[in-house]
């Protein structure tokens, strides 16, 4: 019987090196040796290009086109590889060729049929969350298999490295799951008390049907989670969940006062301030909400403190689209030489909003700041 070193050998002997290459490729492919197909790819991918199978140290420098060449094959060859060790439940060695492609909807597509169990969860959430594949997803897998605790401290890491768009895909599950899992909980509580199941959707409506309920010191969940949860809700835009954000906040308004924890300035009275956040990002009692802020940015010391209630108050009037005021504010209040956190855009990226970058372009002037005036100068001719 032939066996592969055979027909390799045959196929080269009467059809050249590139059919016997083909024939190595399709063997490799069909026996799902998947490590080894990349490297006969990549043997394959020389020999189209007219170039020997393997680079040796010893060859000419290739020019630009064939350098190019070769590296569209290779990228083909880790989409092939990857995506074929993911569909087999080989995390991590797929994602090892899935990284240079950066396909991120390709990758989890591939893993959506995969079983997830205690064996594999962290490659799961590691490649979902930490690679950015499905940041969404990755989080509910983590609540589910991880409880709510190590997903929090997750999201707590998770949330002060990425930019919003990730930020909104992991905490906005975060608040549903918190949001569902307190009005069970509140539901269930209050049938025993009363018998029967209770009308009400939101937990400020469940919760004025006993006021006294979080009086006796009764609470629902973990009451840190809930804090640590109304924290990450402050990235997210999405209004219904911003929604169930504001709820959260009335539920915690609510309790006692050995579960009122104090925050970080601006949000010290956390519960208080994240409502007047909320509802002013929801357009309701938004000048209440505004006052609340300026006021905090105004008092709060940003060379002792730094400037956090300072961009706190000029992100929340560039979320509700106040981009002029929001400019006039960092203009006037952010001092010289201090490094901003990055909670509020830039005001570059504000200038662009409002359509007038002459402000920027005046401050830069007047501080002397000749690339700050040239960025804002030549983005308005190309805006």
């Amino acid at each position: 019987m032939k066996t592969i070193f055979d027909e390799l050998v045959q196929t080269a002997s009467s059809d050249g090196a590139l059919a016997s290459a083909n024939h190595l490729v399709e063997f490799l492919r069909k026996s799902e040796r998947y490590p080894e197909l990349f490297e006969a790819l990549k043997i394959r991918r020389r020999l189209e290009l007219g170039l020997s199978a393997v680079a040796l140290e010893t060859d000419a420098p290739l020019p630009a086109d064939k350098l190019e060449a070769i590296e569209r094959g290779l990228l083909d060859g880790c989409r092939e590889v990857g995506l074929s060790l993911l569909r087999q439940g080989k995390l991590q060695d797929g994602w090892l060729y899935m990284r240079p492609i950066g396909d991120a909807a390709a990758a989890s597509e591939a893993m959506k049929d995969l079983e997830v169990n205690s064996d594999n969860v962290e490659d799961f959430i590691g490649i979902l969350v930490h690679e950015g594949v499905d940041i969404g997803r990755g989080v509910k897998l983590s609540l589910e298999h991880r409880g709510t605790c190590n997903t929090i401290s997750m999201m707590e890491s998770f949330v002060a490295t990425r930019n919003r768009s990730d930020q909104h895909a992991g905490v906005g599950p975060l608040v549903r799951h918190m949001h569902d899992e307190l009005i069970t909980s509140v539901r269930s509580d209050l049938a025993q008390r009363a018998g029967g199941c209770p009308p009400g959707d939101t937990l400020a409506s469940l919760l004025a049907q006993r006021p006294d309920m979080l009086r006796e010191g009764t609470y629902h969940l973990d009451t840190t989670h809930i804090a640590s949860t109304v924290r990450l809700a402050r990235v997210l835009d999405d209004r219904e969940e911003l929604g169930l954000a504001l709820d959260l906040c009335r539920y915690g308004r609510e309790l006692g006062p050995g579960f009122q924890y104090p925050s970080e300035e601006p949000f010290g009275e956390l519960y208080l301030m994240s409502f007047y956040f909320f509802s002013a990002l929801l357009g309701e009692n938004v000048d209440s909400g505004l006052h609340q802020f300026l006021r905090k940015a105004e008092s709060i010391d940003p060379i002792q403190h730094g400037t956090v209630a300072i961009e706190t108050y000029a992100d929340l009037l560039a979320r509700i689209g106040r981009y002029s005021e929001s400019i006039a504010f960092l203009i006037k209040r952010m001092p010289q030489g201090i490094r901003p956190f990055g909670i509020a855009p830039s005001l570059l990226e504000l200038s662009s909003l409002a359509k007038d970058f002459v402000p920027m372009m005046e401050q830069s002037k007047t501080r002397n700041d000749i690339i700050g005036f040239a960025a804002a100068l030549l983005q308005s001719k190309s805006d």
